[in-house]
């Protein structure tokens, strides 16, 4: 089983490649960081790789410290 760095890597990989696709396997279709992202990546490719790579990144560690906050 891969551990949890290599699938953020295969995930940044892919957003460097296709902002949104690396956003959808973490968050889904129908989330906001992905519907942000794709008019984003629209509007300009860079804008889109940034967002993408700001959110697998950073909203990452806020997402499990607040699932823990809510199971404790």
């Amino acid at each position: 089983m891969a551990d949890g760095r290599c699938c953020t890597f295969l995930e940044i990989l892919l957003a460097i490649i296709l902002p949104p696709l690396g956003v959808f396997l973490r968050f889904g279709c129908c989330s906001m960081e992905f519907c942000i992202c794709l008019l984003l990546t629209i509007l300009g490719y860079v804008p889109g790789i940034i967002y993408a790579i700001y959110v697998l990144v950073a909203l990452d560690s806020d997402r499990h410290e607040r699932e823990y906050y809510t199971l404790a």
